[in-house]
């Protein structure tokens, strides 16, 4: 047979293969938290996830620079044309920052810590892959599913190098988890459209001829005319642009002169821009230039905006969001399954929702009862191990509906074939 549709035989699967592993992934998690590794430097981590797919028979293969990886699960002979390739993807990469957490595990790295769950996606998606190699070894499973372990999702380029090296090629659909210590571990927020928001970065570097303080009408005043930058372009925005985009520009950084009698001759500041929505953002850096441009020219001073992209927003798609609510419904039951609210914050995974449908959603890390809560990016940041399990489930399950539902969508069945 090719495979059955998602049921009992799946959960009593899971459960069996969990019963036997979970000690495993626990150990894998906490060896991965105590040795983590910065963008692009993920070799250890790298090295230990292709010997335990390669270990359970699959065939790793390696990106481009030596970290990171793609493993491709079930056989490419399945009773079907044209099904598409299903994508699970997790991140590897840690954080430039302490760990100050007095655990067994903390981090032996100084000034690097697995502070936003980069080490339980790993092993997540992992312990999915495993356990889907023996679905497809059982002929139970229905296609093909690519393993993503993509590095430097921190540095917002991992993404891109997957990409660049065909990584979502024959991919249809694509998931992805990410930790949420604001959900009890065994809950799933999911929401269809964008989960996250654009995140790019700007430079404003403002000049002038510079002039003494008492002059200012004989020079350009560069300090007024940046201030007015600062206040008039943000606020502008929220007339040029649709308010339900959530386009915003927030400054974190303004410099100008030295000393308190003298007009400078430059000056610089730098922020942020986010938004929710995907034609706003690819049009957000020609509106910035010339609501800039008009400011500095009312001003008589000259502004270079330097746009930096660091990540699209990441807008689910409804059906994937829809599969992987009914995956998590099917493997955790009623109730576990919430609407988690939109975050202005920026995850790479949005790539490759601008090339392929799919979904991100948040797993619950909190320890149920707990009051109180260690958010991500924190040094304190650690997680109900409960959750490896869970996420184990629903990526696992996600994979079988996706491929079950795109099947029945577009696939038809081969002239002759009734089974593999």
């Amino acid at each position: 047979m090719a495979g059955n549709e998602p049921g009992s035989d799946l959960l009593a699967d899971l459960d069996a293969f969990l019963a036997e592993h979970e000690a495993e992934f626990i150990e894998f998690r906490r060896d991965l938290h105590a040795h983590p590794e910065l963008a692009f430097n993920e070799h250890r981590t790298t090295r230990r996830v292709a010997l335990r797919l390669a270990a359970a028979g699959l065939r790793p293969v390696i990106l481009p620079k030596g970290t990171g990886l793609l493993v491709d699960i079930g056989s490419e002979q399945v009773p079907y044309t044209e099904r598409p390739v299903v994508a699970l993807r997790a991140d590897m990469d840690a954080l430039p920052m302490a760990d100050v957490k007095d655990v067994p595990y903390r981090s032996t790295v100084p000034d690097a810590c697995h502070a936003c769950g980069h080490d339980v996606h790993t092993t997540i998606l992992l312990g999915a892959g495993l356990f889907l190699a023996e679905q497809a070894a059982a002929g139970l499973l229905p296609g093909r599913v690519r393993l993503v372990f993509q590095p430097a999702e921190e540095a917002a380029g991992g993404a891109l190098d997957v990409l660049a090296a065909g990584g979502i090629a024959s991919v249809g659909r694509i998931f992805a988890l990410h930790c949420d210590p604001r959900l009890d571990a065994g809950q799933l927020g999911v929401r269809s459209g964008a989960i996250t928001a654009a995140c790019d970065r700007i430079e404003v570097r403002v000049s002038g001829p510079g002039g003494h303080t008492a002059r200012p009408h004989l020079t350009a005043d560069l300090v007024y005319a940046l201030g007015k930058i600062l206040t008039e372009v943000p606020a502008a925005l929220s007339r040029r642009v649709d308010p339900r985009s959530s386009l915003s520009l927030v400054w974190g950084r303004v410099s100008a002169g030295t000393v308190a009698n003298a007009i400078p001759d430059e000056g610089i500041a730098e922020g942020t821009v986010r938004c929710l929505d995907d034609e706003a953002w690819h049009t957000a850096p020609d509106l910035l230039k010339g609501l800039i441009d008009a400011v500095a020219g009312s001003y008589g001073v000259n502004a270079e905006l330097s746009y930096q992209r660091y990540v699209p927003p990441t807008v689910n798609d409804q059906a994937s969001a829809a599969m992987i609510s009914a995956a998590a419904l099917d493997v955790l039951g009623a109730g576990s399954v919430v609407q988690t609210p939109q975050s202005l914050g920026g995850e790479d995974f949005a790539w490759y929702l601008e090339s392929i449908p799919g979904a991100l959603a948040r797993l619950g890390t909190r320890v149920p009862g707990a009051t109180v809560t260690h958010d991500i990016h924190q040094p304190t940041f650690d997680v109900d191990e409960r959750a490896i399990n869970v996420g184990v489930r629903v990526m696992a399950a996600t994979a079988i509906t996706a491929l079950w539902d795109d099947g029945a969508i577009v696939a038809q069945p081969l002239p002759g074939v009734t089974g593999v």
